[in-house]
Parts: structure tokens; sequence; C-alpha cells
């Protein structure tokens, strides 16, 4: 199965194109939304498993979105979410590290792999936090329970590979 996909984005035009290429790259565009409202309104219906977020949504911050997609009173509506723009990861690094997103792409370099490696990277740093042999128990919150969800009936694979 593919990732399901949301695109959240004010650019109709980039939207589109994004949803054009993404899918033709194997992942599932379930919706698009301008806004922040629309987004939280289809990711109520859908439930997907990532969010493209467009940090600048016109007079709307994208962070915000991201926030209530994934941990706010909203939360858990999406598995995982990545920040785009247009800008560099300069610009906005600070506020993308204090966000819960799992990273950034610019939008230039929007692809598959790109979210592929972004959403790996994250599961290797969750998973580097804990050391071989041990065994930590702990209720999972918003977004991780829905990734390690999607893990567990196959809709996302990953692979595991002891750290050097």
């Amino acid at each position: 199965m593919s990732i399901r996909c949301l695109i959240v984005d004010d650019s109709a035009r980039f939207a589109n194109d994004a949803r054009e290429l993404l899918e033709e790259e194997g992942i599932n565009v379930l919706a698009l939304a301008a806004d922040g409202e629309e987004a939280l309104r289809v990711a109520r219906d859908v439930r997907p498993d990532l969010a493209l977020v467009d940090i600048d949504l016109g007079g709307e911050s994208g962070l915000d979105v991201a926030r209530r997609l994934c941990d706010g009173e909203d939360g858990g509506l999406a598995g995982a979410v990545i920040l785009v723009s247009t800008h560099t990861e300069e610009q906005f690094s600070e506020l993308i590290a204090a966000s819960p997103a799992v990273g950034f792409i610019a939008k230039s370099e929007l692809s598959a792999d790109a979210i592929a490696t972004l959403l790996r990277r994250g599961l290797d740093a969750a998973l580097k936090n804990h050391p071989p042999g041990e065994v930590r128990f702990a209720p999972l919150r918003g977004h991780d329970a829905t990734a390690w969800r999607r893990v567990r009936e196959g809709v996302w694979q990953i692979s595991l590979a002891p750290f050097e």
C-alpha cells in the first residue's frame, strides 16, 4: 500500500502539480486543502498517513495547522506532517525544529523519495533514543500512535538496522 497523503497549500497550482507528481511516484493523494480549517475537516474524514503543509498559507501559519493536525485539540489527525515552502529551510529552521513536523522539504525538491527519506530519518531518530536491549513502555499519542498503527497494519513498511 502507498502512503495516503493530504496536501495543504493555498496555491491551487502548486497543490495540483504536487498531486500529479506524487501520484506518478506512487503516493496516494487523498485530497487538497487550501487553508487550515479545510485541512482539519478533510483530515478528520480521511485520516491521512501524511500531511504536506505549506508554512505560509496566505494569512495563516502552516506551523499552527501542523500543530493542530498533530497534537492540538484535534490531534492525531495525520500520521505525520512535513512542512513545505518556496523559502529555504534555513529561514525557518528554529520554527521547524520546534514544530511537531518530522521535517521540511523545499517545494522545488518535493518527491516521493524526499518524503520517504524524511520519514525514515524521523523513525531512525526516534529509535536511536532506545539502545538495543532497552525496553520501554509508554503510551503513544497523536501522530506517534497513528504512525505506529500504520506500520503495524502494513500500510508503511520500515527496515531496521543496528546503529553504528
